[in-house]
């Protein structure tokens, strides 16, 4: 796969990264970075060494949010963050990966992950880094890539984290630039859960459920409301999309609907049919309504 680099300057940031106190000076991108405005980011981080425990709960966490307009932002190092990555991609969520190295093939940090992050961009998201791509990885430069990644999200999930884990790093500078901290417990037995036990003794909040994560990042999450949202991000056609707008307000008589969709009859037995069979919409007694 052909890399191709762009150069972000700070005024083409993400807006939350414009705030924090020592924004990166440029950034180089690979692929294409998500609109601000119409994502939410979670940054989520956690342990090399990950346990089963740990390794459920991120895909679990994850797989709660599949519909939602969400990014998932890590970091592409071994552990936590690949499956972070991998799960994101499972359940069709854009993610962004910050590594510890420039991003060309050549020096990006670790050589196993060069597959998932040709993946990553092949699906929508981006590979993102304050280091020139030919920059190999060293010790000082993940504390550095750290901040990058809490100041894109509006939240840091933290699984699994040990009293001197780098993933700490992560969940501090999150703090400093004012945004939430979110844990998902671990066992008071495990030395790779103290260090984000301690994290809930500090006043982060503790996640148990993908819903909690929802809640933190303001969506709504009642049934109703839920299930409303779900069909908004649904990949719908232009004329599905068409259809699932007029049908928010109220239903409709078949025939009513389709003059305001301005369709033709074969072309509405072909599309409501469909629209039914999908879920999207439910038709009875001649009316037709979102289901």
């Amino acid at each position: 796969m052909k890399s191709k680099f762009k150069k972000l300057e700070p005024k083409d940031f993400p807006a939350l990264l414009k705030e924090i106190n020592d924004p990166p000076e440029f950034l180089y991108l690979e692929g294409d970075l998500p609109r601000d405005n119409e994502y939410k980011f979670l940054a989520v981080v956690g342990s090399r060494k990950y346990s089963r425990y740990g390794k459920e709960a991120c895909e679990e966490l994850i797989a709660g949010l599949a519909g939602y307009p969400i990014v998932i932002v890590s970091g592409l190092a071994l552990g936590i963050d690949t499956i972070a990555h991998q799960s994101a991609l499972k359940n069709n969520l854009l993610t962004i990966a910050v590594p510890g190295s420039g991003t060309s093939r050549n020096v990006l940090h670790p050589f196993t992950n060069h597959r998932l992050a040709d993946e990553i961009i092949e699906r929508g998201g981006c590979l993102l880094s304050e280091l020139e791509p030919e920059c190999p990885a060293g010790l000082h430069t993940f504390p550095r890539r750290n901040r990058i990644m809490a100041g894109l999200s509006h939240a840091t999930l933290i699984i699994e984290a040990g009293e001197k884990s780098g993933t700490l790093i992560t969940a501090r500078l999150a703090m400093e630039y004012n945004r939430d901290v979110l844990v998902v417990p671990g066992s008071i037995f495990s030395p790779s859960s103290r260090g984000a036990n301690s994290l809930i003794r500090q006043g982060a909040m503790p996640i148990n459920k993908s819903e909690n994560l929802l809640q933190a990042l303001g969506f709504n999450t009642d049934e109703k409301e839920r299930e409303k949202q779900g069909r908004l991000f649904l990949d719908l056609s232009p004329i599905e999309q068409k259809i699932v707008d007029i049908l928010e307000t109220d239903s409709f008589p078949r025939d009513e609907l389709i003059e305001v969709a301005e369709l033709s009859a074969s072309e509405a037995n072909i599309i409501l049919s469909t629209m039914e069979i999908k879920g999207i919409i439910k038709e009875s007694m001649g009316e037709v309504r979102l289901a």
